[in-house]
């Protein structure tokens, strides 16, 4: 079975991949960036061989696990997490840990893909592992959904636009929900969180009272709207945060944990290799090696 991501031979016929291509309109054009292709591919156990493409290619685990293997590196990713695969024509494989895997994708096509990459917070020249928002995750299901049912047209270009710039939102800690609008209560103490940079650690009462919800009830809406706990999520937004500081110039570990309330380097290590993968020393020094790695026409 031919796939767009798996190609010819990396697919056999029980497994299923369900996927479809994107022709963007004008003004879609015109954003510089949009999705090229989606998909969700249910694999068995074993490698699959990944199609080098000149795209960035977004990579979630739904269910099960799987690592990925390139020539220079390999990546175990879990449940709920994500990687970005680099713009580059580079053999890689997929190999499935459990006895089933599922996984969703995106390949982000334009000019201006290199910049929405770097928005997600991923390097360019090696994929990283990162834990997706529930909303994410969402998020990439309707993308595929919709790119599968309007594969090959333009008739769902402004939607899929809005789909990816909510992902981007999302990731940044923007107000935006599992299924709408955030609620005006959780929308404030999400706006609370951000105004502050994530510099202050305020606890579950003081989040519920800015809220002006009980702190149960505040706790109970806010995984309903969110799709995770408030501390849980405030966490990620540091270590977000924290990613976008590690890239400044000048900036060192100490003042970066410093910066988003965590004023123990060891803590601040500790936290962000749990989530990102990689601690934050080793995280700077891979976004020191120039994005002249990646050819122009790659982005």
């Amino acid at each position: 079975m031919e796939s767009w991501l798996f190609g010819e031979s990396g697919l056999s016929p029980n497994e299923i991949s369900v996927e479809g291509w994107h022709k963007p309109g004008s003004l879609t054009l015109c954003s510089g960036v949009w999705i090229h292709a989606a998909g969700n591919a249910v694999l068995n156990a074993g490698p699959h061989a990944i199609e080098g493409h000149h795209m960035f290619v977004w990579l979630a685990v739904a269910e099960g696990s799987v690592t990925l293997n390139r020539p220079t590196d390999s990546l175990t990713l879990g449940v709920n997490d994500t990687c970005v695969l680099p713009a580059a024509s580079q053999e890689a494989s997929l190999q499935v840990d459990t006895d089933a895997a599922r996984v969703l994708w995106m390949a982000l096509a334009g000019p201006l893909a290199a910049m929405a990459v770097r928005k997600l917070g991923i390097l360019l020249h090696m994929p990283l592992r990162q834990a997706a928002l529930p909303s994410q995750m969402l998020l990439a299901e309707e993308i595929v959904q919709v790119m599968v049912r309007h594969s090959g047209t333009a008739n769902a270009t402004y939607q899929l636009q809005q789909l990816m710039y909510g992902m981007i939102a999302s990731h940044l800690g923007q107000p935006v929900a599992m299924d709408a609008m955030l609620s005006h209560e959780i929308g404030k103490v999400v706006d609370w969180l951000r105004a502050d940079q994530y510099k202050s650690n305020p606890s579950l009462l003081e989040m519920a009272a800015v809220s002006r919800m009980p702190p149960e009830t505040f706790r109970k809406r806010f995984v309903s709207e969110v799709g995770m706990p408030p501390l849980s999520y405030l966490l990620y937004c540091k270590m977000e945060r924290a990613k976008e500081l590690l890239r400044e110039p000048g900036n060192s570990v100490r003042a970066v944990g410093a910066a988003v309330g965590m004023q123990d380097p060891y803590h601040f290590s500790k936290q962000f290799k749990n989530i990102v993968g990689i601690n934050p020393s080793a995280y700077m020094k891979q976004t020191m090696k120039p994005d002249a790695t990646i050819r122009k026409r790659d982005v």
